[in-house]
């Protein structure tokens, strides 16, 4: 029903900033309207919670080991989500997700409460 595609990763220095874009394709137009989140993973450790957004964009929340340096927003008329990352460290460093929660009831910070994924795109941050 819906794919999601993510952009805008790569490789940066410790203190850099990144954007990522996530936009949901449709094969049918409906009325969803979904909660979106990032997540992210790196080798070797489980899938985090990172940040999401209510369906109509008034309502973020983040985790704390990205408060303050990220930031999620959602341009609704473009079906995409962004993450805006500054003062990247290299603890950040992790393959990124997006994902759709279609409940819209809470703020999901778990990746079991989504329903669709995007393959991730990868985001490396040196020292």
């Amino acid at each position: 029903q819906v794919q999601l595609v993510e952009s805008g990763g790569g490789l940066v220095q410790a203190g850099d900033s990144l954007r990522l874009s996530c936009t949901a394709f449709q094969r049918t137009f409906n009325s969803y309207a979904m909660d979106m989140g990032w997540f992210r993973q790196a080798p070797g450790k489980e899938r985090e919670f990172v940040a999401v957004i209510n369906w109509s964009g008034t309502t973020p929340d983040y985790a704390d080991s990205v408060a303050g340096r990220f930031s999620i927003s959602r341009d609704n008329a473009k079906n995409t989500v962004y993450l805006q990352m500054d003062s990247l460290k290299p603890e950040d460093t992790a393959v990124y997700y997006c994902a759709a929660d279609r409940s819209q009831t809470v703020l999901n910070n778990k990746a079991r409460d989504y329903d669709y994924w995007g393959q991730g795109t990868q985001v490396t941050v040196s020292s």
